[in-house]
């Protein structure tokens, strides 16, 4: 899929978003990271997590600046951009840290934190010179923001046809059963109606809905804004639905001509300012995935988070940032993927969840290796809610995790109170990532949701420490060569 089209005027917004960033600290290098991830990935845990973790000097064995020694410390700086929300980090902590430690909401909004990192240089001249700073620019965006990216592509008659092809599948009925009944009968060339046009666009939203809960988990559902709308709310620019083409001319009083111009004023007033004003400007991005729960919703639901991640990544500005072009035109140039909830699996199965990650994103890692960018794939909890065990059975070991299931959660006909910790045996992952696309039924997975980490250590200092798996490994693959 080719990279999201830009105008003129859209490369001329972007250079000067460029240019701003670099007159706003002229001493001092600023890198931007990206961070997003399809519903429930868990991107305000990482940030969280991510943040906490330099503060305070967290147990990071995998982060090479820290372990060299390299790393002095890092803090909050002020907000760099007055029209975007500051990332609430002090309210996530004390959530997850608080009496009785709680997840904190998800993420429905851009928001954006600035660290300065400070640390001693391995190169020649510039260790001679004393400690060196960078600005770490964190950047968060709901997933499904990204999913409109490939919109800017296509016209409201190829977006119609692809979004009518999903909602006729077999593995849709349930989902799209509602909207389908209200597109039965009408003709797209009608007279142009508020009321149809409202009707239409809450039975799609109803449909979007219903295919992202847990037992369908799919993720190629665009418009992204229509499950998050924010101020925009019933406005024309999200009031529209996908139809079939009329069978001639399109008239402009038609219901199809009036979608059709709604779904343009959706790009342009949604799409294109969130590609030109913050996703053109970033220079590493981390998308967090939440495979287990598209495993545990079969092989359609995996199909489908392939399908997402592939249009997602083809509209990455991509490939290696020249030092003579950079303040003009950033590329994207580490790509990390993160199969998050790492840890409602035995460790023993981590490295099969990697390979999993691997397999649903080979064909858009070969297109960004070939655009010079890296790209890396790692099975990873930014925040450990489980421990591991062993349970014996009648003489035989089984490895477990141990945590307590959030309130509400439902297994084997028990449901959960949020208070009772237990051993449970996850499932194992298949040898072969393959399978999972071969095989018409979902993975045989144990999966539920634990609270938080209830007693969490401190270091000397007095900081409480946030267990994880491998987001030490995340850290250096996004910063580690930026700290040499």
């Amino acid at each position: 899929m080719p990279q999201a089209p830009t105008t003129l005027s859209d490369e001329i917004g972007i250079a000067l978003g460029n240019l701003a960033d670099a007159a706003a600290a002229p001493f001092t290098p600023t890198l931007r990271l990206g961070v997003t991830g399809l519903s429930r990935s868990g991107k305000t845990i990482f940030i969280t997590a991510l943040i906490h973790a330099l503060l305070t000097g967290g147990r990071l064995p995998g982060f090479a600046p820290l372990t060299e020694g390299r790393f002095i410390g890092a803090r909050l700086a002020e907000h760099p951009d007055a029209g975007i929300p500051r990332f609430a980090y002090e309210d996530h902590l004390a959530a997850l840290t608080g009496k009785t430690p709680v997840w904190p909401e998800s993420t429905r909004k851009i928001s954006q934190l600035r660290l300065v990192l400070k640390f001693q240089s391995k190169r020649l001249f510039a260790g001679m010179l004393g400690p060196t700073s960078l600005n770490l620019d964190i950047v968060d965006y709901p997933g499904e923001w990204l999913l409109d990216l490939p919109l800017l592509s296509q016209s409201f008659a190829q977006w119609s046809a692809s979004a009518l092809g999903r909602a006729s599948k077999p593995h849709s009925n349930h989902e799209a059963e509602g909207f389908l009944n209200a597109l039965e009968g009408l003709d797209p060339e009608t007279e142009a109606s508020d009321v149809t046009a409202e009707r239409l666009a809450k039975a799609f939203t109803e449909y979007l809905r219903l295919s992202r809960e847990d037992g369908r988990a799919l993720s190629t559902l665009p418009p992204g804004h229509f499950l998050l709308p924010g101020d925009m709310e019933g406005s024309p620019a999200l009031t529209f639905a996908p139809l079939p083409p009329p069978k001639g001319p399109v008239r402009s009083g038609s219901l199809y001509a009036m979608l059709e111009r709604r779904y343009e004023a959706y790009k342009a007033l949604i799409v294109r300012p969130f590609f030109r004003d913050h996703f053109a400007r970033l220079d590493r991005q981390i998308v967090l995935v939440d495979t287990l729960r598209a495993l545990n919703a079969g092989p359609a639901a995996v199909a489908d988070l392939e399908t997402a991640l592939t249009e997602i990544l083809g509209c990455f500005r991509q490939g290696e940032n020249n030092p003579l072009t950079w303040l003009v035109a950033r590329r994207i140039d580490r790509i990390l993927f993160a199969a998050t909830k790492a840890d409602h699996l035995h460790s023993s199965s981590h490295d099969r969840l990697e390979a999993v990650m691997n397999r649903l994103v080979a064909g858009a890692a070969r297109r960004a290796k070939f655009a010079g960018a890296e790209t890396r794939s790692i099975a990873m909890a930014a925040i450990r809610a489980t421990r591991e065990g062993v349970v014996d059975d009648r003489g035989k070991p089984h490895e477990v995790i141990v945590g307590t299931p959030m309130a509400g959660q439902m297994l084997d006909g028990v449901t959960y109170d949020g208070k009772t910790e237990i051993a449970l045996f996850p499932g194992d992952l298949p040898e072969r990532p393959d399978s999972l696309f071969e095989d018409s039924t979902p993975v045989s997975l144990n999966f539920l949701r634990f609270v938080p980490p209830q007693k969490l250590d401190r270091n000397a200092e007095g900081s409480v420490v946030l267990p994880h798996i491998r987001l030490d490994r995340a850290l250096d693959f996004l910063l580690g060569d930026k700290l040499r």
